[in-house]
């Protein structure tokens, strides 16, 4: 397999985070465990297949579609992955305007995003193919332990902007039922942009409760309820809020969980609760998997129906994603699907289901 230069790129960028197991063999029966099937519906022999596969989309699920083609460069030769993270939004725009064979994407795609697909002909099959959560992050040096939704919204909600300090917030989390104590301490924040899908989970995990009673009660305009505030300094690259959150003791912001296991000390994982006084629950593969965390979210790659039909590159290498190459979410530090739900996503690519099941 060529292995095109915006791969290369983002493989080293990665490096820390994408972890390289040498012996394939072993991967592929722990993907046999994980639920992976007999789900080949490819034709012709190993390594007979030439072609090009492009990729782009979420920033998150990068890793495990990089991780698949290293995988798959031992099976197909002859084929060129290319796989690029711009942002979930921004991977559906190319991909709704058929510029690519599949869309990476942190949340399930939008009404409006598959009107678009649909108005350009663009047919999709939806695989679910890992969980993972959302870690909220702030340094080593910072003493808050727990934030809850309440929190999260009074100190990056769309109510929160020119809040300079953690305090600032405190009236309004107050307000909302939380007696979390904010210090008193400037509130730097580094954090998903508009274009990443864990931009748009976390708003709807996070938010979601917050904001709808805050349009009821008429002190949030319903056009806000499902953003930020917008003066923080957003990043498309996870790395780089990584290395802003970093660089302030009393730091603020949220990544992938992957992302953030894979950061080091420098970097510490708040525990969230759902509710003021609910449980505080820290992020980990466990609690992610079992839903008890509650920042947690699925994770997809959306094929297109035409190329999956037209390009045998394309058909291998999704094939290989299910089978072996499904060992590439562990891999990279993500959690495997229930088996249930692996079956449920192997069964819509075998027969091809176009459609979402998730929006």
């Amino acid at each position: 397999m060529t292995i095109s230069k915006q791969y290369l790129h983002r493989t080293n960028a990665t490096t820390g985070r994408v972890r390289l197991f040498a012996a394939v063999v072993a991967l592929a029966v722990v993907g046999v465990a994980c639920g992976g099937g007999d789900t080949n519906t490819t034709s012709g022999s190993a390594g007979d297949i030439e072609g090009e596969v492009n990729i782009s989309g979420s920033s998150t699920v990068e890793p495990i579609s990089i991780r698949v083609a290293e995988l798959f460069e031992d099976v197909e030769p002859g084929v060129t992955v290319n796989v690029d993270g711009p942002g979930t939004g921004d991977g559906f725009k190319l991909f709704c305007q058929g510029e690519t064979d599949i869309s990476d994407a942190s949340r399930a795609i939008k009404p409006e995003e598959a009107a678009d697909c649909k108005a350009a002909g663009v047919e999709f099959i939806e695989i679910k193919v890992a969980f993972d959560g959302i870690s909220v992050l702030t340094s080593a040096d910072n003493k808050v332990d727990c934030l809850n939704f309440a929190d999260l919204y009074a100190l990056v909600g769309p109510e929160s902007k020119g809040f300079d300090k953690w305090r600032d917030a405190q009236s309004l989390a107050s307000e909302l039922g939380s007696t979390t104590s904010f210090p008193d301490a400037s509130l730097d924040i580094t954090a998903p942009g508009e274009e990443s899908g864990t931009y748009d989970s976390f708003i709807e995990l996070a938010f979601a409760d917050a904001a709808k009673k805050r349009v009821a009660s008429g002190k949030l305009a319903e056009d806000q309820a499902e953003s930020t505030r917008p003066d923080y300094s957003s990043q498309s690259d996870d790395n780089a809020i990584i290395t802003g959150i970093e660089g302030s003791k009393s730091s603020f912001g949220w990544v992938g969980f992957a992302f953030a296991e894979e950061a080091g000390s420098a970097v510490k994982e708040i525990k969230v609760a759902k509710e003021p006084g609910g449980d505080c629950v820290a992020p980990s593969s466990a609690s992610i998997a079992d839903g008890t965390y509650p920042l947690s979210r699925p994770l997809f790659i959306y094929v297109s129906a035409q190329a999956a039909e037209e390009n045998p590159a394309v058909a291998a290498y999704v094939d290989f994603y299910l089978n072996d190459g499904i060992a590439a979410v562990e891999d990279v530090g993500y959690v495997s699907l229930p088996d249930e739900q692996f079956q449920e996503s192997a069964s819509a690519w075998k027969e091809r289901t176009t459609g979402t099941r998730e929006g």
